[in-house]
């Protein structure tokens, strides 16, 4: 029966001293000052070319703190009542002799769960992964091709790196000021590669957009170049529908916008990004002129001096509307941009397959004195023997500018140096001069 006892409570101290027993004991030789139990200064985590460096005093979250007492024989006990017991005073008796007790070490043990580090990777991992990055390329003058490199992209292996991580934070080695970990990583590849330049089919200009901000004020023109950039070199697969407002992306101050006045309901006011419906507009033009199918635009609520001449504009707003087109060629379709003075140009890259394109208007039906205007323009396309594709007509309906107010706008009083006397009559015109 004693025998069974004995066993019965020496199973129960194995027990209470494993829930108590830290993962990791403090590091005898941990000099930092950053940390009182890692044993090192700095964290770098890296991934491919990725790298982020994390300060040990930002690890102390991901441990919990587990104070024990163990039986060292090199150390004098710390406690000065040495009676004490974690558990019941009778099982400290029977199992722990007096001599034993007098030598009960304190010590810290930390512990982390795998929770806590899932958690600190999924963070982390914003800062490590990135998106794979097209080629970009350019139509130069004498009629090659150059393209800036695409890039692989990397995602972090969550999973695979929990153990690594826990297993590195958890190690007992000497203290280093740095400790670098290598996260498992998986690569995305990029849609368009610097290896299809010989593949894409682009050899010519197939049509060209054009329009004129003259007269704009400096965060609109500020704007402008802002969004043309994101779509300098972006490439159009045959067949492919393509999207104004996806390629254009988020339009914030994040993002390098300033505000400027647009277009929204009832009124026209200063919000992020204003400016970019001229880079729409040259995108619509461009699209025309080249022939392709027109599949959803929407002209601006009123008309606006900058998109001369009126009804052929394509006003855009996160997330709709959207200026959208097919591009029905045989060959990938480049998009080049440039601004001359203060003339925006788009240009379409492709190849010629024999289509004739005709552009019919626009024309004014109807001309308000409150500067309200309907107008109408026909894109006609037929291919090289002479077949209609494409005959689609834009009709286009603007109300008076009076309806939408400019809270704050300063309007012109007189002629700004290099406009001509028609340009400035239709700006009294739009403005109500």
């Amino acid at each position: 029966m004693k025998k069974k006892i004995n066993l019965f409570y020496i199973f129960v101290l194995l027990l209470f001293g494993a829930a108590v027993l830290p993962v990791k004991a403090v590091p005898k030789n941990n000099t930092s000052s950053e940390s009182n139990f890692l044993n090192f200064k700095e964290l770098v985590l890296t991934a491919g070319d990725q790298k982020q460096t994390i300060p040990a005093s930002e690890l102390r979250e991901l441990f919990s703190i587990e104070p024990a007492l163990k039986i060292n024989s090199e150390n004098r006990s710390e406690i000065e009542n040495t009676n004490y017991c974690p558990i019941d005073s009778v099982m400290c008796k029977m199992l722990l002799s007096i001599n034993q007790m007098f030598f009960i070490k304190k010590e810290t043990g930390f512990s982390i769960s795998k929770e806590n580090i899932e958690s600190f990777l999924n963070n982390t991992a914003d800062n490590l992964n990135k998106d794979p990055v097209n080629a970009k390329f350019k139509m130069e003058e004498d009629g090659t091709i150059s393209f800036t490199p695409d890039q692989e992209g990397i995602t972090i292996d969550i999973p695979k790196s929990i153990s690594i991580v826990s297993e590195a934070l958890t190690a007992e080695e000497p203290f280093q000021a740095t400790k670098e970990i290598d996260l498992p990583y998986d690569i995305s590849e990029p849609e368009i590669k610097s290896s299809d330049v010989n593949d894409l089919g682009i050899n010519t200009l197939i049509g060209e957009g054009r329009s004129n901000f003259r007269g704009s004020p400096k965060n609109r023109t500020f704007n402008i170049g802002v969004a043309i950039e994101r779509f300098n070199g972006v490439l159009i697969k045959p067949g492919e529908e393509f999207s104004f407002v996806n390629a254009l992306g988020p339009v914030d101050g994040e993002h390098g916008y300033a505000p400027e006045l647009v277009i929204k309901k009832d009124k026209t006011e200063p919000e992020f990004g204003g400016g970019i419906c001229q880079v729409s507009t040259t995108t619509f033009r461009a699209a025309i002129n080249s022939g392709l199918k027109i599949t959803a635009r929407r002209n601006h609520a009123y008309p606006v001096a900058y998109y001369n001449p009126q009804g052929m504009d394509a006003t855009v707003y996160i997330p709709r509307p959207d200026l959208k087109f097919i591009n029905n060629t045989p060959s990938n379709i480049l998009i080049q941009t440039k601004i001359e003075g203060t003339q925006l140009i788009f240009q379409f890259f492709g190849t010629s397959d024999g289509r004739k394109i005709e552009i019919i208007g626009p024309k004014v039906l109807e001309r308000n004195p409150d500067g309200s205007m309907k107008t109408t323009f026909t894109q006609k396309v037929t291919d090289k023997d002479g077949n209609i594709i494409i005959n689609d007509v834009f009709n286009s309906n603007y109300d008076s500018p009076s309806k939408y107010p400019h809270p704050g706008e300063q309007k012109l009083t007189t002629k700004p140096k290099g406009w001509s006397d028609k340009e400035w009559k239709k700006y009294k015109q739009t403005n109500g001069i």
